[in-house]
């Protein structure tokens, strides 16, 4: 292991990216995310990477990855890298080709000591869940911990097992761009997490983090339900000796009942969007979403470069729209 912090980045070029799963259509929260990621790398003259998500082979599909390219396309936002092509230098740009690249870091990992084969079902893991822990987010006790860590400990034999992660009792620390300083307690938040299941299937944090840092990823912007993942993320930078890139967490697009939108808001997705506006009325309404305009006048994303700054985006968790309005 690297006993110091470094990047695969060689200089100080802003590189962001914009990582979606092509699980479904795109909808205006999805877009909002990719503006403002593209806005901040594109004022300060960085580059803009699009990596396809493709971990859950049972629900990612290349059809929604070309609509993902094609919506993205028409909306005016343009990557430097990647996307199905795979043009550029840090290919394949697509996480279920990368599955070789994946190994070898879990490998760097396994050598730390600080892994261990977990055989708990999900059943297993929610019986021992509190009342207070009922929102889904599953919280891991350890009942597959090895008693001391660091731990040399054997892979079992012909028995299906995921690849867990230690976590210490003690506070992960980040600055977020717009929600300040942030300390995490993981071992309270989510316990020891997988990075690889039991199917074989790479878990998101593991995958992120590799990636991110083999294609030169410095800045991150995506939806502040993932403070925790930066916490997880961050973690595993330092555990790889890797530095972590820069977080900017936005607030989430919700309906006026508070609930953020997702793929299964057909009214508000990308198809039905685009049957009822222009590139333009949409980049507008987002930009003055997001704080960046006055007024919702139309625009192009060339047109915000010069307007952007973070000083403009509110530091809140939500902001409700009114569906009909769009």
């Amino acid at each position: 292991m690297d006993s110091k912090p470094h990047r695969m980045e060689s200089d100080d070029t802003p590189v962001g990216r914009y990582a979606p799963s092509p699980t479904g259509r795109m909808h205006l929260g999805n877009m909002f995310s990719a503006l403002l990621s593209w806005l901040s790398v594109r004022a300060r003259g960085g580059r803009w990477v699009l990596r396809i998500e493709d971990l859950d082979p049972q629900r990612s599909k290349e059809e929604y990855a070309r609509l993902i390219e094609d919506d993205l396309g028409w909306l005016g936002l343009d990557w430097d890298e990647g996307g199905l092509s795979g043009s550029g230098p840090h290919g394949p740009y697509r996480q279920s080709l990368r599955g070789s690249v994946y190994d070898s870091y879990l490998e760097k990992l396994r050598a730390t000591g600080y892994t261990y084969p977990c055989t708990c079902t999900r059943a297993e893991i929610m019986a021992t869940q509190a009342p207070h822990q009922s929102d889904g987010r599953v919280i891991y006790g350890g009942h597959c911990r090895p008693a001391s860590m660091p731990s040399a400990s054997p892979q079992p034999r012909c028995v299906r097992y995921a690849t867990r992660l230690y976590v210490p009792d003690k506070d992960i620390t980040f600055h977020d761009t717009l929600y300040g300083a942030q300390s995490i307690n993981l071992s309270r938040e989510c316990g020891d997490f997988i990075l690889r299941r039991a199917d074989g299937a790479w878990a998101y944090q593991f995958a992120v983090v590799v990636d991110d840092a083999l294609m030169g990823i410095n800045e991150v912007v995506r939806g502040c339900d993932l403070l925790l993942s930066a916490a997880q993320q961050t973690y595993l930078y330092r555990m790889l000796g890797l530095t972590p890139p820069v977080y900017a967490h936005v607030p989430l697009i919700c309906n006026a009942d508070g609930v953020r939108l997702s793929k299964r808001d057909r009214s508000l997705g990308m198809d039905e969007l685009r049957k009822r506006h222009s590139p333009q009325e949409i980049t507008g309404f987002l930009a003055h979403l997001s704080g960046i305009i006055p007024s919702p006048e139309p625009c192009s994303p060339h047109e915000l470069i010069n307007e952007f700054d973070w000083a403009k985006i509110p530091p809140k968790k939500e902001i409700l729209i009114d569906q009909t309005s769009i």
